[in-house]
């Protein structure tokens, strides 16, 4: 990396901010979906909330209106097959699961069984953040459902994933 390229210097500290990797889950009457999320932070403790950022243009953003429930499946450091599996994306009405061990607690978004923990959020607020969608999410419950470590990315580049 040239010590020189401003642009570059800025994509690689930017890059280097480390995030977790995640599935959201999200009903919409008999129909489900899922997607791959990394940008996802704890923002309080009374009420607990998160926050999440999904890229604009999602399919997924038609179902996340506010009042929705969603699922935070936290992914296990060794589940790269879950980011295979999501990291392609799914268009609403997809099949997202096939293959996958899932529940429905409480009838509601998918839980991954294999997931490290789960948290059953609703959205609370929702803003533009220019190229995404920022959510905040009120945490209803959740269940640690494994012993192990969080899966962590960095990336090279903080101007793509």
């Amino acid at each position: 990396m040239s010590e020189r390229d401003p642009h570059k210097q800025l994509a690689g500290a930017l890059g280097r901010i480390p995030s977790g990797l995640f599935v959201v889950t999200v009903r919409h009457g008999d129909a489900e979906t899922g997607m791959l999320a990394s940008w996802v932070q704890q923002c309080s403790f009374e009420p607990p909330q998160i926050t999440l950022a999904v890229r604009s243009g999602r399919d997924i953003l038609d179902w996340l209106v506010d009042g929705a429930v969603f699922t935070l499946n936290i992914l296990d450091d060794s589940q790269t097959d879950m980011i295979v599996h999501f990291g392609r994306g799914f268009a609403l009405g997809e099949p997202a699961f096939e293959g996958l061990e899932i529940e429905h607690p409480d009838g509601g978004p998918a839980v991954l069984s294999e997931a490290l923990a789960y948290l059953r959020c609703r959205v609370a607020g929702r803003m533009t953040a220019s190229d995404h969608e920022l959510f905040l999410g009120r945490v209803l419950a959740g269940r640690l459902l494994g012993e192990g470590s969080p899966m962590v990315h960095v990336r090279k580049s903080g101007f793509h994933y």
